[in-house]
């Protein structure tokens, strides 16, 4: 077992379970030379990108003076160490890190109009979700030109997981059953045994190919699924992936598919990708998961959908809107399973961001190739 995974175990028995706090309640104090040793084997594991060029090179890089913290005082503690000479200051709040703003050079886990409003001088800011279409977004960070780095594959494992799990509970009927056990009736017939399936030999289609969207991959090609799958860039993939087509030809791969998994990001592409059109092309008998962005999918085209038995069922761990709102349709149909955008929780996943963050303020202090840089002019 590595270092850094005997070390989450320890934080999963300390309960470190939400963002911002469990990020630094997980932090410990790490002997010198381990922080080096910990990113190794995370970047090994999940895969995460480093930069070309050394962060030095930049226009306007100089080493850091300030850097605000999202989290409490023990977090900044336990990051002081990669950072000498360097003023840390802990913002548990938004409201908080807008104060610490000026005279910063740098923002751990916020990004927002306000704080760069504020932060004059700020050149990096590390955003701990995967997704930076918000963070991008935001006029200041093109116009200043500013580096923005986030948690890309950070949360690959669970979300991948999160969609085998939706999965499972449409194959194996579990999403009508749990209903029936809550209501105490022992009821056979809730899912008719044509509408069981194995997973051996089925199709699953994932529509972006990137950290996660290969993750999931994995998963279901060692549960004997054949994996087809689109991505944006090209038309390379992992050989557990039978075919990977291009943007354009999602129409077309979704007709074959027994289940579609959506694990793209969200860029003015693939804003409203899936809809009424879209939907009309699955199987009837096929399932839809999100797991991307809610905004991806055109939600009053889904429950159209859904309603009509254009598709068997969907899994929604994001929504639009979100959160969902009380009353909307999606609560009541009975072949939808609803997560409030949880598939990329778990203890693990909380020490993999804590030693990214840790990893990202050492190689920026220091000047060196930064990992998980966001391309601004893409959106993720």
């Amino acid at each position: 077992m590595r270092r850094w995974q005997i070390r989450l175990r320890a934080a999963a028995l300390g309960g470190a379970l939400s963002l911002s706090i469990a990020l630094g309640a997980a932090a410990q104090e790490t002997a010198p030379g381990c922080a080096d040793c910990d990113a190794e084997a995370l970047i090994a594991e999940v895969g995460l990108r480093e930069a070309p060029a050394p962060v030095r090179e930049r226009p306007g890089w100089t080493a850091p003076r300030k850097i605000v913290v999202r989290g409490d005082d023990e977090l900044v503690r336990s990051l002081q160490g990669v950072a000498p000479g360097v003023e840390l200051i802990a913002a548990p709040s938004h409201e908080a890190a807008v104060r610490a703003a000026p005279g910063a050079d740098a923002v751990i886990g916020y990004c927002s109009a306000e704080i760069l409003e504020a932060g004059e001088r700020l050149e990096w800011i590390q955003i701990l979700s995967a997704g930076a279409e918000r963070c991008v977004g935001v006029p200041a960070v093109r116009d200043r030109g500013l580096l923005i780095t986030n948690a890309q594959r950070i949360y690959g494992p669970e979300i991948a997981e999160h969609v085998i799990a939706m999965l499972y509970a449409f194959s194996r009927g579990l999403y009508r059953y749990i209903p029936e056990q809550l209501e105490g009736r022992w009821n056979r017939n809730a899912v008719p045994r044509d509408r069981m399936w194995e997973l051996d030999g089925r199709t699953m289609f994932v529509v972006g190919l990137g950290g996660i969207g290969t993750e999931v991959a994995r998963r279901a090609h060692a549960l004997g699924m054949r994996v087809v799958a689109t991505r944006r860039s090209s038309r390379s993939g992992p050989e557990f992936v039978d075919y990977v087509g291009l943007a354009d030809e999602f129409g077309e791969l979704a007709t074959e598919a027994d289940v579609i998994v959506n694990a793209a990001p969200l860029t003015p592409e693939t804003t409203g990708m899936f809809d009424a059109d879209f939907f009309s092309r699955m199987k009837p008998t096929a399932y839809f998961i999100n797991i991307g962005r809610g905004r991806s999918v055109v939600t009053d085209d889904l429950v159209a959908a859904l309603e009509a038995g254009e598709l068997a069922g969907a899994g929604l761990d994001v929504t639009d809107p979100e959160p969902l709102p009380q009353g909307h349709p999606l609560w009541g149909l009975p072949n939808v399973i609803i997560t409030p955008h949880i598939a990329g929780s778990s203890v693990e996943a909380v020490e993999r961001q804590r030693t990214l963050v840790r990893e990202n303020i050492r190689r920026y202090v220091a000047g060196e190739p930064m990992l998980s840089v966001v391309d601004v002019g893409r959106g993720y």
